[in-house]
C-alpha cells in the first residue's frame, strides 16, 4: 500500500476526497441511518394497473380517449347555422364603431355644408357637447372625412382641426381623428390645451414688430397694423390671431391653402415675436435707447 501511494504525484493526491472518519466518531441519526433499512412505502389507497401488454406503446400514451362525464352535450360547430346577410354584419359594426364605420352619417357627402339642425344634433356650439369649463374659447377651423384602406375594406374617420384660445393673449392649435365628428373635435380641442403659448402684444392690441412662418409648404406674413384697422386676414390666420385677442393686424397667407399648416406656421411666427422690454433686458440698455 506504502509503495502505492508513493507511486502517485502530488497533483493526483490533492483531488482526491477527504476519507470519512471512522465508525466511532460518526453522529447518533447518521448511525440510525445506516442501521436502518429502507423500503419502498406507497399510499394505502393506490391501486396498481396491469396492462396485457406492457411492450404496446398504445397503452402507455397520454391522448388515449376519456369517455365524456354524463350530461355531456358537445357544442355546435362553428360552420352549422345559417350565414349573415351583409346588412347584419354592417349594423354589427355600427354597433360597435358607429355610423361612420359603413360610409354613412348625419353630415352628408360634405362636410363642410352643415346646416344648423345638424350641427345642434352632433353636438357643436350650443348643443350636447359639454365645454371645459377653463377660459377658453373652442372654434372649429376644418373637418375633414379620411379614409384608410385595410384588409376588410375601407374604414372613415374624421379629421378636426380646433384653435382654443382666452382672448388674453394665450392661443393654440389642436388636430385629432375619431370615427364620429364630436369625438374628434373633443380630442383635437385637448390637443390644442396641450399646446397654448404666449402671443406678444401691444397696449393697442397688435403685434410689436412684423415677423414671417412658415410650415411645411404654407407661408405666412404677420404685420402690426393701427388702432381701429381690425383684423385684416383670411382663414386659418384669421381664427389664429382672433382666438388670441389680436384686434389690429395685418395677416397673409403665401404658400399652401392647407388650414392646419397655416394655423401652425401663424403660430411660428408668433412665437418669433418679441417684446420691447425682453430686447432691452438681453441688451443691457433702456426701453428708451430702442427707437435712436
Amino acid at each position: 500500500m506504502a509503495t502505492l501511494i508513493n507511486s502517485l504525484s502530488f497533483s493526483t493526491l490533492s483531488l482526491l476526497p477527504p476519507p470519512l472518519p471512522p465508525p466511532s466518531l460518526h453522529p447518533p441519526s447518521f448511525k440510525k441511518l445506516l442501521l436502518k433499512p429502507l423500503k419502498a412505502t406507497s399510499p394505502p389507497d393506490t391501486e396498481t394497473i396491469f396492462f396485457e401488454n406492457p411492450e404496446d406503446p398504445e397503452d402507455f400514451s397520454p391522448f388515449s380517449p376519456i369517455d365524456p362525464p354524463e350530461g355531456f352535450i358537445e357544442p355546435p360547430s362553428f360552420d352549422e347555422g345559417p350565414f349573415e346577410t351583409e346588412e347584419e354584419i354592417a349594423k354589427a359594426y355600427e354597433e360597435i364603431y358607429g355610423s361612420a364605420y359603413s360610409g354613412e352619417s348625419l353630415l352628408g357627402s360634405d362636410v363642410l355644408e352643415m346646416n344648423a339642425k345638424v350641427k345642434k344634433s352632433i353636438g357643436f356650439g350650443k348643443g350636447k357637447r359639454e365645454k371645459i369649463k377653463d377660459g377658453f374659447d373652442e372654434r372649429v377651423v376644418q373637418v375633414r372625412r379620411v379614409t384608410k384602406v385595410v384588409k376588410g375594406g375601407k374604414q372613415l374617420h374624421f379629421r378636426a382641426v380646433v384653435v382654443v384660445g382666452d382672448k388674453k393673449g394665450q392661443v393654440g392649435v389642436g388636430v385629432g381623428k375619431a370615427k364620429e365628428v364630436v369625438s374628434a373635435v373633443q380630442k383635437s380641442a385637448v390637443n390644442a390645451r396641450r399646446n397654448i403659448i404666449s402671443v406678444p402684444m401691444t397696449k393697442y392690441l397688435t403685434f410689436p414688430h412684423r415677423s414671417d412662418g412658415k410650415y411645411g409648404a404654407a407661408s405666412v406674413m404677420l404685420r402690426p397694423a393701427a388702432p381701429g384697422t381690425g383684423v385684416i386676414a383670411g382663414g386659418a390666420v384669421r381664427i389664429v390671431l382672433e382666438m388670441a385677442g389680436v384686434e389690429n393686424a395685418l395677416g397673409k397667407q403665401l404658400g399652401s391653402n392647407n388650414a392646419l399648416n397655416n394655423a401652425r406656421a401663424t403660430v411660428v411666427a408668433v412665437q418669433q415675436m418679441r417684446q420691447f422690454s425682453e430686447v432691452a433686458e438681453e441688451r443691457g440698455i433702456p426701453m428708451e435707447q430702442l427707437w435712436k
